[in-house]
């Protein structure tokens, strides 16, 4: 069966499976979403994430190999070709959309500069786009809102002071000016403009949205709201394990701030109907691939442990974060196929890969999804690894999850870049990522022979940010995901657990996995 010539992927960052209508979510409407699902796409049942959070998802995506076993956060390193430099040889025109901030500062700056063309629409978050607020923005659909870090200053302490987006809103004047509207009219335009003048291309949309901060105008601001709410609006979440349960978020608060997600949610859902058009206009369902996807969910209150989790904090990546949604249309392939072979964000590369031909330099960790998609196969995989840097380390067969955390103190710890960056923060008084000292030394990484920094930390060391925001010390979780979707019932004390330690064992070897994380993991 012959393949796509061209493939477009739309990533909606922060999309939560069980909230959309294709995925038997009731409380949020997302009509295009499932009428693609319905209609042209195959719908996958068991995605889940690879590495953690935002940009080493995009790294799964863009280079094709998990990240987080070796770094926490940071760019396209020495050793790799991003999908877009493969294509290159292969003739293939690239274009990137986007609004996600993240790609265009320290620790994401260069995964955007291989592709032919790329389209930065400005003001999502903390896009460093005005230096100043727009004194007539009274009247305009921004709503009032609490500055995005008061939930930092709550709880913490921090000074409230505006941040980046807080001035960015000022100046939307109406929907078409939010950035996710401009990015799914920038890709739309695209599709239509710019399609006709390639054999083959490949098309990357990095939409930030449902992202937070979760600001909409009418008439999608308050569509979900069960109640006034008469005060500054809530536009970021809190980012914590526990906030109902400590006190410091109130009922009220929680429920106004999942309405906001599907405020947001709903918005991206009719401008992604923008892309769906151009397919039909275009007549792109006959030659070309369209692959939905996302880098993680995002947790609303969702309980574990008996405990409230919001945000991405340091806890395991329990199913609202880790299970993806993934729809995949394929040329030649009726829609509203479902498809429930695991799999992961490296095997979108893989495919794309896949489609064009194209070798690849570096070791990569997944696998086409083509013969999943033409019926020549029901499985591709037999386990899925996935996690943040320095915290739980978890494996999948697809109906079982087993997260492992460290033994000990959590050390031995290193990280291994050239390029040496992590998220920048942007908040006073908060540590960023220390410099490589007179500790580290040169190795090199899995199937590559160019020397790679490799910093070890020990306790008492500022550690990377993300890579002390849980406390994984000897605390290991297994579910059986078929009998407790819920994840309530941690049998990682039953004698199961030994055939999960060995499948995650098995799983680090063969990517090659440092030997300083199976000593933390205690798996030597």
């Amino acid at each position: 069966m012959s393949k796509p010539s061209n493939v477009a992927v739309i990533l909606l960052d922060s999309l939560n499976r069980h909230m959309l209508g294709c995925y038997d979510g009731t409380e949020f409407e997302t009509p295009n979403l499932d009428r693609f699902a319905a209609e042209r796409a195959t719908r996958f049942t068991r995605h889940v994430t690879g590495s953690l959070p935002c940009m080493p998802a995009r790294h799964d995506i863009l280079c094709g190999a998990l990240d987080f076993l070796w770094k926490p956060w940071g760019s396209i390193e020495l050793w790799e070709e991003p999908i877009t430099r493969v294509l290159r040889r292969k003739g293939v025109t690239t274009a990137l959309v986007s609004d996600h901030p993240h790609l265009f500062e320290v620790g994401g700056e260069n995964y955007h500069t291989d592709f032919h063309a790329w389209d930065y629409l400005r003001g999502h978050k903390g896009d460093p786009w005005r230096t100043f607020h727009d004194p007539s923005w009274i009247g305009t659909p921004a709503m009032p809102a609490r500055r995005s870090n008061w939930w930092y200053s709550r709880v913490f302490g921090f000074p409230e002071k505006a941040n980046e987006y807080d001035r960015s809103r000022t100046f939307f004047r109406t929907e078409d000016d939010y950035p996710g509207p401009q990015t799914m009219s920038a890709a739309a335009r695209f599709l239509a403009e710019d399609t006709s003048h390639h054999d083959r291309w490949f098309l990357f949309v990095d939409e930030f949205d449902p992202h937070e901060p979760f600001d909409t105008p009418e008439p999608w601001a308050g569509r979900y709201h069960e109640e006034v709410w008469d005060e500054e609006w809530i536009l970021m979440p809190p980012y914590a394990d526990g906030a109902l349960t400590t006190g410091d978020l109130s009922e009220r608060e929680a429920r106004h701030v999942r309405a906001n997600y599907g405020a947001k949610l709903s918005m991206i859902d009719h401008w992604f109907g923008r892309i769906l058009d151009r397919f039909d206009e275009q007549g792109l369902w006959d030659d070309t691939a369209l692959v939905v996807c996302t880098d993680h969910g995002h947790y609303f209150g969702d309980v574990r442990e008996g405990r409230d989790i919001w945000g991405k904090p340091g806890v395991p990546t329990y199913e609202p974060l880790a299970h993806t949604p993934l729809l995949i249309h394929w040329p030649g392939q009726p829609g509203g196929g479902v498809c429930d072979a695991l799999t992961t964000n490296v095997d979108i590369f893989a495919t794309v890969a896949d489609v064009f031909d194209a070798e690849v330099m570096q070791p990569t960790h997944g696998q086409s999804m083509a013969p999943l998609l033409t019926g020549e196969a029901d499985s591709i995989r037999e386990w899925a690894l996935g996690g943040y840097y320095s915290l739980w380390v978890q494996v999948t067969d697809g109906t079982r999850k087993y997260a492992r955390g460290s033994v000990d103190d959590n050390f031995p710890l290193s990280m291994w870049s050239n390029r040496w960056s992590t998220m920048p923060l942007g908040m006073e008084g908060v540590a960023e990522l220390p410099m490589p000292d007179d500790r580290a030394w040169l190795d090199t990484m899995p199937g590559s022979e160019i020397p790679v920094i490799r910093q070890p930390f020990q306790p008492g060391d500022m550690l990377p940010f993300w890579a002390s925001a849980g406390n994984c010390v000897d605390r290991h979780f297994l579910f059986d995901l078929d009998v407790d979707p819920d994840e309530q019932e941690n049998r990682s004390t039953e004698s199961c657990a030994s055939e999960m330690l060995d499948l995650l064992h098995t799983a680090l070897v063969e990517v090659s996995a440092p030997d300083d994380q199976l000593a933390r993991l205690g798996m030597v």
